[in-house]
């Protein structure tokens, strides 16, 4: 039974979760202990994913059908296998699997795996189950199926008959990926005004348009595209920054047609280094608004579609309500945000140029992961710019962190396997001088340095922020968004990232064997670690400065120290107290780590006033500047040339998941995972987060003498639940599934740890 019962979020949640199952494969299981919910292979779900030109149509099961229009090719030789599983019961873990591969469906059926049958094998792994089978062949048609045995004595029955196609099989890994899909969508509004027809999507859109319209040979029409609306209510034409505007005109034939808008491509958006759209798509263009000028018949709300393109995307997948409106208007913007901005089929950094870089996807690959469980496209993205690496040095760095993001969320190592030597070389230890920190000023750019990290330029620049004072419209009196941070040959923030980076690759080293290169990392990190503390931190003031050789201090290198773990515990609450005496002097781009820093110092009740803040550098000024889709910075003025569907603006999807709601990964693949919520004055809160395992579900209730939650936990996960004490120390009372405990606290929290998985309700008691 969902946690929800008896609560007004019951309702909501029945509704989104029935869109949900209503959307997968419709085959019924036998009751028992433990079942299996849904298969993956090569993190792909749905493998039998068949579309023409952008439309999903049936899959049918032939080499034929997988050959035409646009289809799922598994690209490995060795694919990997995963699956979720749910149960009624508490603490159910998965002991062992099963699972059969057969190119013949027949085979299957009689629960013969004549290319591979692993028999039954003893573990809890239900994440990145390696084919160990005979040799697939390309081009060809495989199906398999599995099966599970759980800690309580139970074998479930076998799961259903998945399918998947063979493309080219490559020998080293690559990440297959869903083609771009179409939403056909009917406008909110359509509203005739003199001569104009004036149409409303409701939310902006990548997309294309189609219109049916009647008229006579001789009738000319005129379209209007846009983003924004003036004063007036009307398209502005001249909306500033890259916020599109275009306008067309339509010959219209003798009698009822269907016309298809043909956009323009934009020179820069379409040049060398972008993102293009694949030919069955076709060029797109960001729109919510439409003006029909001169149409002599009428329009109604059939006539008009929008042809939204976006990646695979399960809306019901995440939910999120609180007793905050703005929180909730802000998930709503941001979720929304990570569909609309996965136009182009690999995370981009908006529609100015629709080139991809770190900074946007390490964001981008954290909302997405908060939003469904589908995770090709970031690790796709993330491929990407391994090999076309931009300028920024901490961007650099961040390839290291994405890559850790990719394994920690879905258990599968291969990724970090084939491009471990690149991410070696994307630590950027080439750079680091004697006093144990790095610099990109000090002559050891080598051309080797940068053929390894895959750089094509003439040399990295540090960036701490974007933009920077005297560019992209700002004049040198303005301050960009770097709080006037001061650039010196030892830069802290980048520092911070390298040191972010070595904790990183050791993790890494460990999960993939390497015990040599671990140690090496380990060892780095605490040099970096001791050189931060000697070089960067301000005795006086217990804060960091920006460099060696000035003495200014900045948000920015205190908000990194503190989300990178750089800040030992009895500097923290001065470094917290000068953070929040800097307000929002960062970037929206910035604010991702600002707030990461900030729920790392426990101090949740400012980072939930800065998510709720109404102030022109805040969130909610994108909705009320009329953006439906996140912007690239605050507001025009802080960013002139700036677009209205920047993803790196949509820090609160994963921030509200991780921190605000404290759902973050312990272990790869979600084995095990923390509930740590900082909910600061919030009343009531739920969510639900999809993970490779299964849907996380948490409501909280915060009283004055009580707190309460209720927590739904995956088959074959266990959760460590830490809750606010309201006191340093002492003993708690708490009741744990109607179960009275006394507990003690340590340092304000309360820790529950290994909580099996189902459905638990805990209450403490002040």
């Amino acid at each position: 039974m969902t946690i929800f019962k008896r609560t007004h979020l019951f309702v909501i949640f029945l509704i989104t979760c029935s869109l949900a199952l209503g959307k997968q494969h419709a085959q019924a299981f036998v009751s028992g202990p433990i079942r299996i919910k849904s298969l993956f292979c090569d993190l792909i779900r749905q493998t039998d994913y068949q579309s023409v030109n952008g439309y999903a149509s049936q899959p049918e099961w032939s080499v034929e059908a997988f050959q035409e229009g646009q289809s799922i090719s598994i690209a490995n030789k060795q694919p990997a296998f995963g699956w979720m599983l749910e149960a009624e019961e508490q603490g159910v873990m998965q002991t062992a699997y099963q699972l059969l591969v057969a190119d013949k469906l027949d085979d299957l059926r009689r629960d013969i795996g004549n290319m591979w049958n692993s028999g039954r094998v003893n573990g809890d792994e239900s994440t990145a189950i390696l084919y160990k089978g005979k040799a697939l062949e390309p081009n060809k048609m495989y199906f398999w199926k599995v099966k599970v045995w759980d800690n309580q004595g139970g074998e479930s029955a076998y799961s259903y008959t998945a399918c998947f196609y063979t493309g080219e099989l490559n020998e080293q890994y690559t990440t297959t990926r869903y083609p771009l899909q179409r939403s056909d969508q009917h406008p909110r509004i359509v509203e005739q005004r003199n001569d104009v027809f004036f149409v409303d999507f409701g939310k902006a859109a990548f997309g294309q348009l189609r219109l049916h319209l009647t008229g006579n040979n001789g009738d000319t029409v005129r379209i209007r595209f846009g983003e924004k609306l003036t004063k007036e209510g009307t398209i502005d034409r001249n909306p500033g920054g890259t916020i599109r505007y275009q306008e067309y005109m339509l010959p219209l034939q003798a009698g009822a047609h269907t016309y298809q808008i043909k956009f323009k491509k934009d020179r820069r958006n379409t040049g060398a280094a972008a993102i293009k759209m694949p030919n069955y798509i076709g060029e797109v263009l960001p729109f919510r608004f439409v003006e029909v000028v001169g149409y002599p018949g009428s329009l109604s709300k059939q006539d008009a579609v929008r042809s939204m393109i976006h990646y695979p995307f399960n809306d019901a997948a995440a939910f999120f309500h609180s007793s905050d409106t703005v929180l909730n208007k802000l998930w709503d913007l941001c979720k929304y945000s990570v569909k609309a901005t996965s136009f182009a089929g690999v995370y981009i950094d908006g529609d100015r140029e629709r080139i991809p870089y770190e900074a946007d996807a390490y964001i981008n690959q954290l909302c997405h992961y908060a939003m469904d469980s589908e995770y090709t496209l970031a690790r796709y993205s993330h491929e990407y710019l391994i090999h076309h690496a931009t300028w920024p040095t901490e961007w650099i760095l961040q390839s290291v962190l994405m890559a850790w993001n990719d394994y920690l969320y879905t258990g599968d190592l291969r990724s970090a396997s084939r491009y471990y030597a690149d991410l070696k070389a994307k630590s950027l230890t080439a750079l680091e001088e004697d006093n144990g920190l790095i610099s990109t000023r000090t002559g050891k750019q080598t051309p080797s340095l940068l053929t390894a990290i895959h750089y094509k330029g003439e040399a990295l620049r540090d960036i701490v922020d974007w933009p920077q004072s005297g560019i992209l419209g700002l004049g040198k009196s303005e301050p960009g968004e770097t709080d006037g941070f001061v650039f010196t040959d030892y830069n802290a923030v980048v520092n911070a990232y390298y040191y972010q980076a070595l904790t990183v690759m050791k993790r890494l080293a460990l999960a993939l064997g390497k015990k040599e290169d671990a140690t090496y990392y380990e060892r780095k990190a605490a040099d970096v670690y001791q050189a931060f503390q000697r070089y960067f931190f301000d005795n006086e003031q217990h804060i960091y400065r920006d460099g060696v050789g000035t003495d200014h201090a900045s948000l920015h290198t205190n908000m990194f120290a503190l989300a990178f773990g750089l800040v030992p515990d009895k500097a923290k609450s001065a470094v917290l107290d000068f953070i929040r005496s800097r307000g929002m002097a960062c970037s929206v781009y910035g604010s991702q780590f600002l707030m990461d820093a900030l729920y790392q110092g426990e101090d949740g009740n400012y980072a939930l006033g800065l998510l709720t803040s109404t102030d022109e550098r805040s969130w909610y000024n994108m909705i009320r500047a009329g953006s439906t889709i996140t912007m690239e910075a605050w507001d025009n003025k802080y960013k002139p040339n700036q677009d209205w569907n920047h993803i790196w603006g949509a820090v609160p999807a994963n921030i509200i998941p991780r921190k605000l709601m404290g759902i973050e990964p312990l272990a790869p693949g979600w084995s095990s995972f923390r509930i740590k919520p900082q909910l600061g004055d919030l009343k009531t809160a739920a969510i639900r987060v999809p993970t490779i395992k299964g849907s996380i579900e948490v409501h909280y209730e915060q009283k004055a003498e009580t707190f309460l939650m209720k927590a739904t936990i995956p088959a074959n996960s266990t959760a460590d639940i830490v809750i606010p004490a309201k006191k340093s120390k002492g003993k708690v009372q708490l009741i744990l599934d109607k179960e009275l405990r006394t507990v003690q606290a340590f340092n304000g929290w309360i820790k529950l740890a290994g909580l099996g998985s189902g459905s638990h309700e805990i209450e403490v008691r002040y």
